[in-house]
């Protein structure tokens, strides 16, 4: 599964991308208002940082401005992927950017025909929001499974991002479910490497490796 990183900080983006296990990255208006930064500043640097798929997120309700903003966001970076609302309107800018051979992330998903209409528009990625779900009294790591589902019946391209991830637990359950991908907030990142018997397994192999007083260099 690919791991990306929800941020607009490009400090901890590059302390997290050192690991090599950063695959790209997913940014919102609200990361972006957050950042206090120019977004095509924000996300040409991002995109410098990680070679793999960016999200940048066109915002007019405007269908006719929306699909303009799509077409100016990819072309600040090749790895830039245009990000846009599952709404009537999101759905017709994604089929024309699709067709124009522009990468798409159709956001805010929470049903599964919502994610079928989304691979019919050609979406290169489609993000459904669990955590949201789940804040409703929802299960809404069924909803990975239901969409994985529907594009395997029928052989979609387009792949399953699991959004609005708030645990590691997220991670491994929409691994399970067979997410293509994961997008996390950078201290979900840090906690999935995380865990105790391994930091105590360590101080025990640690103190027992300077009782026999040798170096490996």
């Amino acid at each position: 599964m690919q791991i990306f990183l929800d941020t607009t900080d490009v400090n901890v983006l590059k302390h997290a991308a050192e690991t090599g296990l950063v695959d790209g990255v997913t940014t919102n208006p609200s990361l972006i208002a957050k950042s206090g930064r120019n977004m095509f500043e924000v996300i040409a640097e991002i995109c410098d940082i990680v070679e793999g798929p960016v999200s940048a997120e066109a915002v007019s309700d405007d269908p006719k401005v929306l699909l303009a903003e799509g077409r100016k966001l990819s072309k600040i970076a090749p790895n830039v992927v245009v990000k846009l609302p599952l709404t009537r309107d999101g759905l017709i800018v994604c089929k024309a950017l699709s067709e124009e051979g522009v990468k798409t992330n159709v956001t805010l998903c929470f049903s599964a025909v919502q994610a079928l209409l989304a691979a019919k528009a050609g979406a290169t990625f489609i993000s459904p929001f669990i955590g949201r779900l789940d804040d409703m009294g929802f299960a809404g790591m069924d909803l990975i499974h239901e969409i994985r589902a529907v594009y395997d019946n029928y052989g979609f391209d387009t792949e399953v991002l699991a959004a609005s991830i708030r645990t590691p637990d997220h991670v491994k359950e929409a691994a399970l479910a067979g997410a293509d991908c994961a997008t996390i907030p950078p201290t979900v990142f840090e906690a999935l490497i995380k865990h105790p018997l391994t930091d105590k397994g360590l101080e025990l192999f640690a103190a027992d490796w300077a009782k026999t007083g040798q170096s490996i260099l």
